[in-house]
């Protein structure tokens, strides 16, 4: 079987994943190709990237959203459509798809199967947690973003079937746990002066800033800012007191994994983040909803408290992988015999 693995490149959860779903999928008899769309990602996959795709991004911004005039800038559309009709769809068995436009819409436009393997496709489910704000405009896009014929979801929790617990993967797994004097935070659409700002008015505590807006490293008072990498980040969460970052799915998901304390502040505008937050408020995850200075009092008390959210993360990658290959081999040849 012929397989196409296409990843989103924006932020940095999907490649993340990908670096343990990848191994899982060459433990079966496929040939694999790998196809990355997007620019705003600070990993990097260990496996070569047959197709690098500009695909279409969101642009993170400084002041907790999305950049909306960066990302309607570098949405160009006829540099989309041609990477649209470039991608050899029909060479490929299978085209599995972790949020990533470029292949989804050539798979709808040549009506071709396309398994979702992300996120998003539990986020989607009717019964997954909603935020209590309706939000028409960010659901459309959600649905409209990368449409998939098929769906393997990922969430906190197993909602329903086809929806499983978040891939822990093994970077994180192995990782020496430990409760130092720290505080990791990953919040990206947030400037560094933003961050400075608004963390320095508790001065006793210790933060690890990771930055999306500098390559360097350098101290501001009780503010360690450091620049994003695989391994930096990984041992800061590991030894942290706590975590705060934005609602995203893997940072919250790989927290919890680690029985660190967490809170987290959803994007503005970003429809995905604000169902993750209503969630993890669910499993009892506290949030904020930005760095005003009206917030600062529910920050203090998070770092003051001690509770943490137990959860049962099982190793179950294979599974789905095994599971997915087998449904859509199948498929394939149900497909082959009534061609």
């Amino acid at each position: 079987m012929k397989v196409l693995y296409a990843i989103q490149g924006t932020g940095n959860g999907h490649l993340s994943r990908a670096r343990d779903v990848i191994p899982a999928l060459l433990k079966h008899n496929i040939s694999l190709d790998l196809l990355v769309s997007g620019i705003q990602a600070d990993i990097k996959l260990p496996n070569p990237i047959k197709y690098q795709l500009k695909g279409l991004s969101f642009i993170f911004g400084k002041k907790g959203g999305v950049d909306i005039w960066k990302t309607y800038y570098k949405a160009n559309s006829m540099r989309l459509q041609k990477e649209i009709k470039s991608i050899p769809i029909e060479n490929y068995d299978l085209i599995i798809n972790d949020f990533e436009p470029v292949t989804a819409w050539a798979c709808k436009l040549k009506n071709k199967p396309c398994y979702s393997f992300s996120h998003q496709a539990a986020v989607l489910s009717t019964q997954a947690p909603k935020p209590k704000k309706k939000d028409k405009m960010g659901k459309w896009i959600l649905n409209n973003y990368a449409p998939t014929t098929h769906q393997y979801g990922l969430h906190f929790k197993s909602y329903e079937s086809n929806i499983y617990t978040p891939i822990i993967r093994n970077d994180i797994r192995s990782a020496e746990i430990s409760k130092g004097e720290h505080y990791t935070v990953y919040l990206p659409s947030y400037s560094d002066e933003k961050l400075l700002n608004f963390l320095s008015q508790m001065k006793s505590t210790k933060w690890e800033v990771f930055s999306k807006h500098n390559n360097y490293e350098y101290f501001s008072k009780n503010i360690h800012i450091k620049p994003i990498t695989n391994e930096a980040f990984i041992n800061s969460m590991a030894t942290s007191k706590g975590v705060l970052c934005g609602a995203g799915f893997e940072a919250p998901a790989e927290s919890l994994f680690m029985q660190k304390k967490l809170l987290v502040i959803p994007m503005k505008g970003q429809y995905e983040q604000q169902c993750n937050a209503a969630a993890l408020s669910e499993m009892g995850v506290p949030m904020i909803k930005s760095l005003k200075k009206k917030h600062l009092d529910k920050l203090k008390k998070w770092v003051d408290s001690d509770s943490t959210v137990l959860v049962d993360y099982p190793d179950i990658t294979d599974k789905i992988v095994s599971q997915l290959l087998e449904e859509a081999s199948v498929i394939c040849n149900e497909r082959s015999v009534s061609n």
